[in-house]
C-alpha cells in the first residue's frame, strides 16, 4: 500500500481517537471525506501516476475511504450513546416515597414546541443558545444593518426603555454576537457556523386572533463556504415534516427584511383551516411562518466574517404561529391568557 495512504489512515485514526463530541465528529469527516478533504484529494493524484499504478492505488484509496466512513459511523453511534448516559446520570432522582399530587401540572404549548424544534434542530448538528430580552439599539438594529431613521424601524413597534436600551423585538438581535462566538472557529478549523436561539420578543402591537404583544421566536443561522437558499429550503422542510409527522406544503414569497438579501417570506398552509381560510390565517389559507434568506454581506461583515469566502442563511421561525399551527389554536390570545382550562390539554405526546 501506498506510503502517503499508510500515513492518512494513521493520522485519521489519532483525530478520531481524539473526538470529544458530534461536532469535532464533523470536523474530521468534512477534513477527509468532503469535497476538499484528504481522502478524496488522494483520487485527484491519479493522474499523475502511470496506468499500471493507477489500479491499485485507486484500490486502495477506495479501501481507506470505506474504511473511514465505517469508523465515522462507528463512533457517531458511540457519541450519542454517550450524550444519552450522560443526559440520564445528570437527571435527579425521584423520591419513591414522596406522596403522589392530586394532580400534574403540564408543559405550555410553547415549549413543546420549542423543545421539540431544539431536537430537531441538534440533531443536524446546530447548538442551542440563550440570548437577553433586554439588548442594545446596536444589536437589535444597527448590526443587522438597520441604520438609525431607515425606515425599516417602523415595521416594528420597539419598547424602548429609559436608559437607551429595548426590549428586543426580534431574534435576530442575537446575530451579532453568535457570528462573533463562532466566527473564528469558522475560519481556523472550517467548521460551519449552525446555531439557533430561542426567545421572547416584544412588540406594541394591537391585539387579535393572529397578534400579540408577547410572542415567542427561534432564529436559525448557517454560515459557511457555498451555503445557498438551496440549503435554507432542505434544514426548513426538514424541522416542519419532523414537527408535523408529514409532508407539509410551504411556499416562498419575495420579502424584504434589511439583515438578509435576498429575502423571503416562508408560509404554511393554515393546518387549522386546511387552507380554506379562517381568522388566524386572515382568511387567506395560508399562514406567515419563518421570515428568512441570504444573511447580507453587511451583516456578516459587522459579525468578523468576510462576505467575500462565506455566505450563510438566516431564518426567524415563529414558534407561537408554529404552535398554533401544531395543536389547532385559533387565537393567539389564548397562549398567554393563563387559562389552565385551555393550557393544561397540552402533553408530550401530541
Amino acid at each position: 500500500m501506498d506510503e502517503r495512504i499508510l500515513q492518512l489512515k494513521a493520522e485519521f485514526q489519532k483525530k478520531l481517537s481524539e473526538t470529544r463530541d458530534l461536532l469535532d465528529l464533523d470536523g474530521i469527516r468534512v477534513g477527509f471525506l468532503g469535497k476538499k478533504g484528504s481522502i478524496t484529494s488522494l483520487l485527484k493524484e491519479m493522474k499523475e501516476l502511470a496506468v499500471e499504478q493507477k489500479k491499485a492505488f485507486g484500490a486502495d484509496v477506495n479501501k481507506l475511504k470505506e474504511f473511514a466512513s465505517a469508523e465515522i459511523e462507528k463512533r457517531t453511534a458511540e457519541l450519542k450513546q454517550k450524550q444519552i448516559e450522560m443526559e440520564i446520570r445528570s437527571m435527579p432522582r425521584l423520591d419513591i416515597t414522596t406522596p403522589a399530587a392530586c394532580s400534574c401540572g403540564s408543559y405550555h404549548p410553547i415549549t413543546l414546541v420549542q423543545r421539540q424544534c431544539e431536537t430537531i434542530f441538534k440533531s443536524m448538528g446546530f447548538t442551542v443558545e440563550d440570548y437577553a430580552e433586554v439588548v442594545t439599539d446596536y444589536e437589535c438594529f444597527e448590526s443587522l444593518n438597520i441604520p438609525k431613521h431607515h425606515p425599516a424601524r417602523d415595521m416594528q413597534d420597539t419598547y424602548y426603555l429609559e436608559n437607551g436600551q429595548l426590549l428586543k423585538s426580534q431574534t435576530s438581535a442575537a446575530q451579532n454576537a453568535i457570528l462573533r462566538k463562532y466566527g473564528p472557529g469558522l475560519i481556523q478549523n472550517g467548521t460551519p457556523v449552525r446555531a439557533i436561539f430561542p426567545g421572547r420578543c416584544f412588540r406594541n402591537e394591537a391585539t387579535d386572533a393572529c397578534h400579540e404583544n408577547t410572542f415567542f421566536q427561534m432564529e436559525g443561522v448557517m454560515v459557511d463556504k457555498d451555503i445557498s437558499i438551496s440549503n435554507l429550503i432542505y434544514f426548513m422542510k426538514t424541522m416542519l415534516s419532523e414537527v408535523f409527522r408529514k409532508d407539509i406544503k410551504v411556499r416562498l414569497r419575495p420579502g424584504f427584511f434589511p439583515f438578509v438579501e435576498p429575502g423571503f417570506e416562508l408560509d404554511i398552509s393554515c393546518l387549522i383551516c386546511g387552507g380554506e381560510g379562517c381568522p388566524s390565517c386572515k382568511h387567506s389559507g395560508w399562514l406567515e411562518l419563518c421570515p428568512c434568506g441570504m444573511i447580507h454581506p453587511n451583516v456578516l461583515r459587522e459579525g468578523g466574517i468576510d462576505p467575500e469566502q462565506y455566505t450563510g442563511f438566516a431564518f426567524g421561525l415563529g414558534l407561537t404561529r408554529l404552535a398554533m399551527m401544531k395543536y389547532g389554536i385559533k387565537d393567539i390570545r389564548d397562549l398567554n391568557s393563563g387559562s389552565l382550562r385551555a393550557l393544561s390539554q397540552f402533553t408530550d405526546d401530541e
